[in-house]
Protein backbone atom coordinates (compact mmCIF):
# COMPACT_ATOMS: atom_id res chain seq x y z
CA UNK A 1 0.00 0.00 0.00
CA UNK A 2 1.55 3.41 -0.97
CA UNK A 3 2.36 5.99 1.42
CA UNK A 4 0.19 9.34 1.69
CA UNK A 5 1.44 12.28 3.71
CA UNK A 6 0.55 15.88 3.51
CA UNK A 7 2.30 18.41 1.54
CA UNK A 8 0.95 21.74 2.22
CA UNK A 9 -2.86 21.83 1.90
CA UNK A 10 -2.66 18.32 -0.63
CA UNK A 11 -2.81 14.73 0.89
CA UNK A 12 -0.51 12.97 -1.28
CA UNK A 13 2.10 10.34 -2.03
CA UNK A 14 5.42 10.06 -0.46
CA UNK A 15 6.78 8.47 -3.19
CA UNK A 16 6.22 10.22 -6.44
CA UNK A 17 7.43 9.96 -10.29
CA UNK A 18 9.95 12.09 -11.39
CA UNK A 19 8.71 12.54 -15.09
CA UNK A 20 12.30 14.33 -16.32
CA UNK A 21 13.77 11.00 -17.70
CA UNK A 22 10.68 10.33 -19.98
CA UNK A 23 11.65 13.23 -22.01
CA UNK A 24 14.73 14.41 -21.81
CA UNK A 25 17.95 12.58 -24.11
CA UNK A 26 18.05 9.15 -23.92
CA UNK A 27 14.34 8.62 -23.24
CA UNK A 28 12.51 5.52 -24.47
CA UNK A 29 10.01 7.00 -26.42
CA UNK A 30 6.64 8.82 -26.12
CA UNK A 31 4.63 5.38 -25.84
CA UNK A 32 6.55 4.31 -22.87
CA UNK A 33 6.93 7.60 -21.24
CA UNK A 34 2.34 7.11 -21.39
CA UNK A 35 2.91 3.88 -20.24
CA UNK A 36 5.43 4.35 -17.36
CA UNK A 37 3.05 7.40 -15.86
CA UNK A 38 -0.01 5.08 -16.37
CA UNK A 39 1.45 2.58 -14.74
CA UNK A 40 2.89 4.75 -11.79
CA UNK A 41 -1.27 6.02 -11.29
CA UNK A 42 -2.71 2.41 -11.50
CA UNK A 43 -0.07 1.42 -9.12
CA UNK A 44 -1.81 4.54 -6.82
CA UNK A 45 1.35 7.49 -7.34
CA UNK A 46 -0.57 10.34 -6.61
CA UNK A 47 2.36 12.96 -7.07
CA UNK A 48 4.05 13.92 -10.59
CA UNK A 49 6.67 16.15 -10.11
CA UNK A 50 8.06 17.53 -14.29
CA UNK A 51 9.13 21.07 -15.29
CA UNK A 52 9.09 23.72 -18.39
CA UNK A 53 12.72 22.75 -19.03
CA UNK A 54 12.29 18.59 -19.16
CA UNK A 55 12.66 17.91 -22.82
CA UNK A 56 15.30 17.41 -25.10
CA UNK A 57 17.80 20.11 -25.88
CA UNK A 58 17.16 21.35 -29.41
CA UNK A 59 14.13 20.00 -29.20
CA UNK A 60 10.42 20.80 -28.63
CA UNK A 61 9.74 22.54 -25.16
CA UNK A 62 7.70 21.40 -22.32
CA UNK A 63 7.63 18.20 -23.79
CA UNK A 64 7.68 16.48 -20.28
CA UNK A 65 4.55 18.80 -19.50
CA UNK A 66 2.87 18.23 -22.78
CA UNK A 67 3.10 14.41 -21.79
CA UNK A 68 1.95 14.61 -18.19
CA UNK A 69 -1.20 16.14 -20.11
CA UNK A 70 -1.90 13.43 -22.40
CA UNK A 71 -1.09 10.71 -20.15
CA UNK A 72 -3.48 12.50 -17.43
CA UNK A 73 -6.38 13.26 -20.20
CA UNK A 74 -6.59 8.99 -21.01
CA UNK A 75 -6.09 7.82 -18.07
CA UNK A 76 -9.66 6.61 -16.73
CA UNK A 77 -8.81 6.53 -12.84
CA UNK A 78 -9.64 10.00 -10.78
CA UNK A 79 -7.62 12.98 -11.92
CA UNK A 80 -8.63 15.27 -9.25
CA UNK A 81 -6.44 13.31 -6.87
CA UNK A 82 -3.08 13.53 -8.74
CA UNK A 83 -0.72 16.48 -7.51
CA UNK A 84 0.90 17.57 -10.56
CA UNK A 85 3.52 20.09 -9.67
CA UNK A 86 6.63 21.91 -12.25
CA UNK A 87 8.82 24.05 -12.03
CA UNK A 88 10.24 27.49 -13.72
CA UNK A 89 13.50 28.68 -14.07
CA UNK A 90 15.68 26.74 -16.63
CA UNK A 91 16.10 26.19 -20.01
CA UNK A 92 17.57 23.64 -22.34
CA UNK A 93 20.65 24.73 -24.83
CA UNK A 94 24.61 23.13 -25.72
CA UNK A 95 27.52 23.54 -24.84
CA UNK A 96 30.62 22.38 -26.99
CA UNK A 97 28.12 20.49 -28.59
CA UNK A 98 26.49 18.80 -25.47
CA UNK A 99 23.03 19.80 -24.16
CA UNK A 100 22.90 21.40 -20.85
CA UNK A 101 20.68 23.38 -18.75
CA UNK A 102 21.00 27.20 -18.97
CA UNK A 103 19.61 29.36 -15.96
CA UNK A 104 16.42 32.20 -16.46
CA UNK A 105 15.45 33.72 -13.46
CA UNK A 106 14.03 37.07 -14.66
CA UNK A 107 10.99 37.63 -13.28
CA UNK A 108 9.57 38.75 -16.60
CA UNK A 109 10.87 34.91 -17.83
CA UNK A 110 9.45 33.20 -14.81
CA UNK A 111 5.35 34.69 -15.46
CA UNK A 112 5.82 34.17 -18.96
CA UNK A 113 6.90 30.43 -18.42
CA UNK A 114 4.54 29.72 -15.76
CA UNK A 115 1.40 30.27 -17.90
CA UNK A 116 3.31 28.20 -20.85
CA UNK A 117 3.55 25.78 -17.93
CA UNK A 118 -0.34 25.79 -17.15
CA UNK A 119 -1.64 26.00 -20.34
CA UNK A 120 0.73 22.60 -21.66
CA UNK A 121 -0.77 21.16 -18.60
CA UNK A 122 -4.00 22.02 -19.96
CA UNK A 123 -4.91 23.37 -16.39
CA UNK A 124 -6.56 26.82 -15.37
CA UNK A 125 -3.97 26.71 -12.42
CA UNK A 126 -1.03 25.05 -11.44
CA UNK A 127 -1.49 22.74 -8.45
CA UNK A 128 2.28 23.31 -7.19
CA UNK A 129 4.64 25.76 -8.88
CA UNK A 130 8.94 25.72 -8.07
CA UNK A 131 10.88 27.97 -8.88
CA UNK A 132 13.57 25.59 -10.59
CA UNK A 133 16.95 27.30 -9.64
CA UNK A 134 18.79 30.25 -8.28
CA UNK A 135 19.91 32.39 -11.33
CA UNK A 136 23.58 33.91 -10.20
CA UNK A 137 22.39 37.04 -12.70
CA UNK A 138 19.45 37.75 -10.84
CA UNK A 139 18.70 38.83 -6.98
CA UNK A 140 16.97 35.94 -5.33
CA UNK A 141 13.62 37.79 -3.94
CA UNK A 142 13.23 39.57 -7.66
CA UNK A 143 12.82 35.68 -8.94
CA UNK A 144 10.44 34.56 -5.84
CA UNK A 145 8.52 37.92 -5.93
CA UNK A 146 7.41 36.90 -9.51
CA UNK A 147 6.34 33.49 -7.79
CA UNK A 148 4.39 35.66 -5.80
CA UNK A 149 2.67 37.47 -8.68
CA UNK A 150 1.98 34.33 -10.03
CA UNK A 151 -0.05 33.08 -6.88
CA UNK A 152 -1.79 36.49 -6.43
CA UNK A 153 -2.85 36.07 -10.09
CA UNK A 154 -4.17 32.04 -10.02
CA UNK A 155 -1.91 31.12 -12.22
CA UNK A 156 -0.29 28.66 -9.64
CA UNK A 157 -2.09 27.38 -6.36
CA UNK A 158 1.06 26.86 -4.12
CA UNK A 159 4.28 27.38 -4.40
CA UNK A 160 8.03 25.96 -3.82
CA UNK A 161 11.43 27.06 -4.22
CA UNK A 162 14.28 23.88 -5.40
CA UNK A 163 18.20 23.48 -5.79
CA UNK A 164 17.75 26.05 -2.32
CA UNK A 165 20.12 27.23 0.21
CA UNK A 166 18.83 27.71 3.80
CA UNK A 167 19.73 31.46 3.60
CA UNK A 168 17.25 31.74 -0.13
CA UNK A 169 14.46 29.43 1.98
CA UNK A 170 14.05 32.32 4.58
CA UNK A 171 14.15 34.59 1.81
CA UNK A 172 10.94 32.81 -0.01
CA UNK A 173 9.13 32.03 3.00
CA UNK A 174 9.42 35.54 3.89
CA UNK A 175 8.23 36.66 0.55
CA UNK A 176 5.24 34.08 -0.04
CA UNK A 177 4.26 32.83 3.72
CA UNK A 178 2.23 29.97 4.28
CA UNK A 179 1.75 29.57 0.77
CA UNK A 180 5.55 28.43 -0.04
CA UNK A 181 4.63 24.75 0.84
CA UNK A 182 7.90 22.28 -0.19
CA UNK A 183 11.35 22.69 -1.03
CA UNK A 184 13.00 20.61 -3.60
CA UNK A 185 16.84 20.12 -3.21
CA UNK A 186 18.74 16.82 -4.27
CA UNK A 187 19.34 14.43 -1.71
CA UNK A 188 20.90 11.00 -1.77
CA UNK A 189 23.26 8.47 0.10
CA UNK A 190 25.71 10.16 -2.34
CA UNK A 191 24.64 13.58 -1.69
CA UNK A 192 24.10 14.86 1.71
CA UNK A 193 25.07 18.30 1.40
CA UNK A 194 21.37 19.29 1.65
CA UNK A 195 21.04 18.12 5.10
CA UNK A 196 20.98 21.54 6.43
CA UNK A 197 17.97 22.70 4.21
CA UNK A 198 15.87 19.13 5.40
CA UNK A 199 16.42 19.66 9.09
CA UNK A 200 15.79 23.68 7.99
CA UNK A 201 12.44 22.90 6.21
CA UNK A 202 11.21 20.47 9.29
CA UNK A 203 11.86 23.65 11.58
CA UNK A 204 9.51 25.68 9.41
CA UNK A 205 6.79 23.18 8.47
CA UNK A 206 7.43 22.71 4.95
CA UNK A 207 7.87 19.78 3.03
CA UNK A 208 11.24 18.35 1.57
CA UNK A 209 11.43 16.86 -1.80
CA UNK A 210 14.44 15.00 -3.03
CA UNK A 211 14.95 15.14 -6.03
CA UNK A 212 17.65 12.39 -7.49
CA UNK A 213 17.19 10.07 -4.49
CA UNK A 214 18.62 6.99 -5.91
CA UNK A 215 21.55 8.94 -6.67
CA UNK A 216 20.40 10.05 -10.53
CA UNK A 217 21.49 7.89 -13.73
CA UNK A 218 23.48 10.57 -15.43
CA UNK A 219 26.49 11.07 -14.00
CA UNK A 220 29.02 8.13 -12.50
CA UNK A 221 28.35 7.98 -8.76
CA UNK A 222 30.26 6.25 -5.81
CA UNK A 223 28.38 2.92 -5.69
CA UNK A 224 30.06 1.60 -2.51
CA UNK A 225 28.10 4.57 -0.79
CA UNK A 226 24.79 1.68 -1.65
CA UNK A 227 26.86 -0.92 0.17
CA UNK A 228 24.91 -0.91 3.75
CA UNK A 229 21.35 -0.50 1.69
CA UNK A 230 22.06 -3.29 -0.50
CA UNK A 231 23.17 -5.18 2.60
CA UNK A 232 19.86 -4.84 4.17
CA UNK A 233 17.87 -5.47 1.17
CA UNK A 234 19.09 -8.60 1.12
CA UNK A 235 17.71 -9.47 4.09
CA UNK A 236 14.37 -8.33 2.94
CA UNK A 237 14.96 -9.66 -0.85
CA UNK A 238 14.09 -6.39 -2.01
CA UNK A 239 15.96 -4.17 -4.50
CA UNK A 240 18.58 -1.77 -2.67
CA UNK A 241 16.64 0.96 -4.14
CA UNK A 242 13.51 0.56 -1.79
CA UNK A 243 15.58 0.40 1.01
CA UNK A 244 17.27 4.09 -0.10
CA UNK A 245 13.64 5.20 -0.46
CA UNK A 246 12.39 4.09 3.10
CA UNK A 247 15.48 5.44 4.44
CA UNK A 248 15.15 8.44 3.05
CA UNK A 249 11.37 8.72 3.93
CA UNK A 250 12.31 7.99 7.61
CA UNK A 251 14.31 11.63 7.90
CA UNK A 252 11.09 12.94 8.59
CA UNK A 253 7.52 12.92 8.47
CA UNK A 254 7.75 16.15 6.64
CA UNK A 255 10.08 13.85 3.49
CA UNK A 256 8.77 13.13 -0.18
CA UNK A 257 11.04 11.18 -3.15
CA UNK A 258 10.46 11.99 -6.85
CA UNK A 259 12.47 9.08 -8.15
CA UNK A 260 13.04 8.83 -11.68
CA UNK A 261 11.96 6.20 -14.13
CA UNK A 262 12.29 5.01 -17.44
CA UNK A 263 9.65 2.36 -17.55
CA UNK A 264 6.87 0.98 -15.85
CA UNK A 265 9.13 -1.79 -13.37
CA UNK A 266 11.37 0.95 -12.28
CA UNK A 267 8.33 3.09 -10.64
CA UNK A 268 6.57 0.01 -9.64
CA UNK A 269 9.07 -0.91 -7.47
CA UNK A 270 10.34 2.79 -6.18
CA UNK A 271 6.91 2.69 -4.91
CA UNK A 272 6.85 -0.34 -2.48
CA UNK A 273 9.34 0.90 0.24
CA UNK A 274 10.07 -1.23 2.92
CA UNK A 275 9.59 -0.75 6.49
CA UNK A 276 12.64 -0.44 8.55
CA UNK A 277 13.91 -1.37 11.87
CA UNK A 278 15.44 1.35 14.22
CA UNK A 279 18.37 -1.12 13.96
CA UNK A 280 18.53 -0.90 10.65
CA UNK A 281 18.09 2.44 10.31
CA UNK A 282 21.06 3.01 13.01
CA UNK A 283 22.97 0.81 10.35
CA UNK A 284 22.58 2.70 7.52
CA UNK A 285 22.89 5.69 9.42
CA UNK A 286 26.60 4.71 10.49
CA UNK A 287 27.43 3.54 7.09
CA UNK A 288 27.20 7.06 5.59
Amino acid sequence: MVLFRNLGPYSTTAVGLGEMPLTIENNLGHEMGIETIHAALDAGCRHIDTAWAYYCSGGEEQTGEKLVREALSCWSGPKDEVLVATKVGHYRNFTDGKPTWGKDGKPESLIAHAKESAQALGVDAIDLLYFHRPDPEVPYNESVEAIKQLLDEGVAKEAGVSNASVEQIDIAHEILGDKLVAVQNQYSPIYLDTQDTLEHTAKLGISFVCWSPLGGFRKPKDESKFDAFREVAQKHDVSYQRVVLAWELAQGKHVFVIPGAHRPSSILDSLQPVELSNDELALLNKAL
